[in-house]
């Protein structure tokens, strides 16, 4: 199967394409396509069966698949990162967008001490830096939009009303007997353990997010700090190539996090799949609000 994917590949290259076409039309319009066709399919098939095993061409088609996937989940990660921005009140956005201003001065701060001479026309930080300080904007907004998130839920969901609503269908529940011989007295019990099952997981469900709310608004203030003391750091120790470590340092630390987000997925909605990081560094603005 694999192999069949690298000879497919090398069939529809296009300069490949091109020959092959060229040559069977050649072949058909010499007045001998007995002769010239037979010999134009042998070294197609010579060629595909060369170049479809060769190594390294077969490193460039898995690359150029990489390539792709990584384009793709770029897109997804751009449509879900505007989604939660204008999914977010104004205050929050301006947060996110301070701690955004933040990572551009960064950015910036590095460059001006590798290269003085360069300084206010903010050219790019390497690839791992600016990897690096993407997936810690990437969290932070992540954070803001589970923040509000499970604002809202706690606001429209109040725990006593669930606890009554328990205790309503346990009562309820001791005053039907399990009678066996009675098939509508069955129904009802039925009915009424599947609603209180439901209802403990609702309550289940917002105490989680209760007992997670206090964490992820320290999280989000953990991780501002953080970006504050890179930027400091850059300054005081005068050593650029430090910050990269950092980053890393920090983003390793958000694991815990990004796993607590994903356990509050009923809440936020959000996927939670290794989604690609949408760039937010190489772009003058990434809000899209009206």
């Amino acid at each position: 199967m694999h192999l069949f994917k690298y000879i497919k590949s090398a069939f529809l290259y296009h300069w490949n394409l091109l020959a092959f076409l060229g040559g069977m039309g050649f072949a058909l319009l010499s007045g001998f396509p007995g002769i010239f066709c037979p010999l134009v399919l042998a070294g197609e098939a010579a060629y595909l069966g060369l170049l479809g095993t060769h190594p390294k061409f077969q490193q460039y088609v898995d690359a150029q698949e990489h390539q792709a996937a990584r384009q793709k989940g770029s897109v997804s990660a751009e449509s879900t990162m505007q989604r939660i921005l204008k999914g977010l009140p104004n205050k929050l956005v301006q947060r996110f967008e301070g701690l955004r201003s933040r990572c551009l001065e960064l950015r910036q701060l590095a460059q001006e001490m590798k290269d003085p001479g360069r300084a206010g026309m903010a050219p790019p930080l390497e690839d791992l830096q600016l990897a690096g300080l993407d997936r810690l904007l990437w969290i932070y907004l992540r954070l803001l939009f589970t923040q509000n998130s499970m604002e809202q839920f706690m606001q429209k969901t109040k725990e006593d009303q669930i606890q009554a609503d328990i205790q309503n269908l346990e009562n309820r529940l001791k005053g039907v007997a399990d009678e066996t011989a009675n098939p509508q007295r069955q129904k009802v019990r039925k009915a009424l353990e599947d609603n209180l099952e439901t209802s403990r997981a609702r309550l289940a469900n917002f105490q989680k997010a209760r007992d997670n709310y206090e964490l992820v608004k320290l999280e989000i203030d953990r991780l501002e700090n953080k970006i504050r003391s890179l930027s400091e750091l850059a300054v005081n120790r005068q050593e650029p190539d430090f910050i990269s470590g950092q980053v890393d340092q920090v983003a390793e630390s958000m694991v815990e996090t990004e796993r607590t987000m994903g356990e509050l997925q009923f809440v936020t909605g959000l996927q939670t799949t290794d989604e690609a990081v949408p760039e937010m560094l190489r772009r003058q603005a990434v809000t899209e609000k009206q």
